[in-house]
């Protein structure tokens, strides 16, 4: 582990760390609590897992809590969402309707404004389906879920995960950066990223090596004799994914089988 263990950051952020380190969370969900200085309301982005001592961490920073946003649904951001949001009474706002409390759905161009905050919504699918970014102008930074980490690279898990979708949104994510002087990545798991465009452009080389070396590992392997297609993703992670811990393959077959899906359709 990095030794992050969250913070305050910029004039409206403050990541609190649960307490949920692991291979696929790293140091842990960042719940990310957003508030204009001079506000007492405030934002709260991904609750995360549903741990007491981390929703009264949550509390202990967050005061007068006007809505919780989701960036996606997966259980490590969402869990505790329906249950924290019940706790101030306020509403759950996200992309999927299943994870909504209170009606009020969240998408594309939304901007979500309390107390002189201003969060803008941006869609960012391709690690899930349900994928978003927020963009907060006041501290030129963006909130990126799972769409970008803090460190590593994160799972296109197919078949919600779609890889085009995927390099598609880092692309956007890219133009926005340098269109809006966005320095800045406050992501889902791991440490806070200073240099938010060389991030994204690590991100999309490393996408593409990666596509290259199973789209060899795919020729090589056939060259050798048929691959049944059901069996050609964990042989692929067997040859590219060869240096990396076996813990891992079954996130990795994940994403080969993205990639794999992605390089039929071209």
């Amino acid at each position: 582990m990095s030794g992050w263990t969250g913070g305050s950051f910029g004039e409206t952020g403050t990541c609190v760390l649960a307490p949920n380190a692991g291979t696929m969370t790293l140091d842990g969900t960042n719940t990310w609590v957003l508030r204009d200085p001079g506000s007492s309301r405030s934002v709260v982005v991904d609750p995360g897992p549903s741990i007491a001592a981390h929703l009264d961490a949550i509390d202990a920073v967050a005061g007068d809590v006007s809505v919780v946003l989701l960036t996606h649904h997966h259980h490590d951001h969402s869990e505790a969402a329906r249950e924290y949001a019940e706790r101030h009474r306020c509403g759950v706002r996200a992309l999927d309707p299943a994870h909504r409390l209170g009606g009020e759905g969240l998408g594309e161009g939304d901007v979500v404004g309390v107390g002189g905050l201003e969060v803008h919504v941006v869609a960012t699918p391709g690690h899930t389906a349900d994928s978003l970014s927020f963009v907060v102008p006041q501290d030129r930074a963006v909130l990126t879920g799972d769409t970008v980490l803090g460190r590593g690279t994160t799972v296109v898990a197919h078949p919600d995960g779609q890889l085009g979708a995927y390099l598609s949104s880092l692309q956007r994510l890219h133009a926005l950066c340098g269109a809006e002087g966005i320095t800045t990545v406050w992501p889902g798991h791991g440490p806070v990223i200073d240099g938010a465009l060389g991030a994204l452009d690590g991100y999309l080389a490393h996408r593409q090596q990666r596509l290259e070396q199973v789209r060899q590992a795919v020729c090589d392997l056939r060259e050798r004799g048929p691959v049944a297609h059901d069996d050609l993703p964990r042989a692929v992670v067997e040859v590219v994914y060869a240096d990396v811990d076996p813990v891992l393959w079954g996130a990795a077959e994940l994403s080969v089988r993205a990639q794999l899906a992605y390089l039929e359709d071209l």
